[in-house]
């Protein structure tokens, strides 16, 4: 009965830091795969899940603010949805192992360009 309650504490916490604005979903993978034995190419697509309604609800709000920019939208949605299903393709032929090493120099780049200071442009 209580196997659920760690997952689902994870799933919660990773929730609420993902609202937060903080990336939530990674967080969520790490501790997938790192603690609760699930493996990566499961665990990202439990991440893609959970990605995907935040991701539609945030496009719902900034289209009602009227902060998208439409051109750059219809352009840029073909070659992701094209460049997605061939990533995931591609990694289905992959053993697990070839995919860890270049997702945690992902995860570390992407650590470190939160911690330095970006430069800011003037208008």
């Amino acid at each position: 009965m209580t196997e659920w309650l760690l997952p689902f504490l994870c799933g919660l916490g990773a929730g609420i830091i993902s609202a937060w604005g903080v990336g939530g979903g990674t967080l969520l993978l790490l501790v997938m795969t790192l603690f609760l034995g699930v493996d990566q190419r499961t665990a990202q697509g439990v991440n893609l899940l959970f990605f995907l309604p935040t991701a539609a609800g945030a496009l719902l709000c900034h289209a009602k603010s009227g902060f998208l920019d439409k051109p750059t939208l219809s352009s840029a949605v073909p070659a992701a949805l094209v460049t997605a299903l061939l990533g995931a393709w591609i990694s289905t032929g992959l053993e697990v192992e070839v995919l860890r090493k270049p997702f945690g120099v992902y995860l570390l780049l992407s650590g470190v360009s939160l911690i330095l200071p970006r430069k800011r442009k003037k208008k």
